[in-house]
Order: structure tokens, then sequence, then C-alpha cells
């Protein structure tokens, strides 16, 4: 059976979405990616600016698509394709509007993404060697990304 092994936290700084459009029944927008970092037993870092996450909402369930690099601490740089979903409660989002912290374990909340990595740099190549899993969640003005590792 797979087993999940917690590898590091992803905290992501966004600028304010960008709506783009798209039709009468789904929105597209765009979230800039300004920076972040990333802690944990088995990756620290930096989120490099110049990112964006990409977001189609329909019937209340937004799929997303983020790319962005990681520059480890030892200099390696690291491209992350962050793929998705979010949905939330009225009630959740209208915490999450509040500024409440909503954790990603809220049953008003489904914040999922499964992360592919991308690096040779020799010490990091076990991320472009494995499957991950993430659980997001919204706080303090950043997008938060528990990543796990599929041993």
């Amino acid at each position: 059976m797979p087993r999940l092994e917690f590898a590091f936290e992803i905290r992501v700084d966004c600028a304010p979405d960008l709506h783009i459009g798209r039709g009468a029944d789904e929105v597209l927008t765009l979230t800039p990616i300004t920076g972040g970092t990333v802690t944990g037993p088995l990756l620290r870092g930096d989120v490099l600016a110049g990112g964006g996450d990409w977001a189609v909402e329909r019937s209340g369930t937004a799929q997303l698509e983020a790319r962005y690099a990681i520059r480890a601490a030892d200099g390696a740089v690291i491209e992350v394709l962050n793929r998705g979903y979010f949905r939330a409660s009225e009630d959740a989002l209208a915490r999450m509007d509040r500024g409440e912290r909503v954790p990603e374990d809220d049953p008003g909340v489904y914040f999922r993404t499964a992360p592919v990595f991308q690096t040779d740099a020799p010490a990091h190549r076990w991320l472009a060697e494995h499957q991950f899993v993430g659980l997001a969640r919204d706080e303090d003005g950043q997008v938060c990304i528990r990543v796990f590792v599929v041993r």
C-alpha cells in the first residue's frame, strides 16, 4: 500500500488575481507568484518571483495549474508544475474572506494538488523521480502547500 511521507511546505506569496475571462459558465484567472519559502525535512529554499497560477472555475470548482521555480538552499533551481482542484462551501469561503484560518482538513474545503518537479541537480534528482501529493490552504495572504512524497 502507498505511504505518504511529509517532505516540505511551500508558502507562496501572490499578487492579486487577474481576471482573464472565458465563457458564460466558466471563469479564467491568473494569480502572479511573487515569492515565498520552502521549509521541511527534505527541502529548504525560496520560491522565485515570476511564476503564476492559472485557475478555471466551473460550477464552483476551480481547476488549478501553477508553474514556478524554487531555489534550493544549496543554490539549485527546481521547476514546479502543480495541478489541482479547489472548492469550498459558502461558509468556508465567508470565513476565508474574513481572514480566518481554514485548515486543509476542514470538511467545507477541498484544496488538493499533485506537484511535479524537474531539476538536473544531483542532490535534488529524487524530486523528479517520485510522485507527490499536496494539501493546500490559504493562510495569512499566502497559499501554503504541505507536500508529501508517495512511498
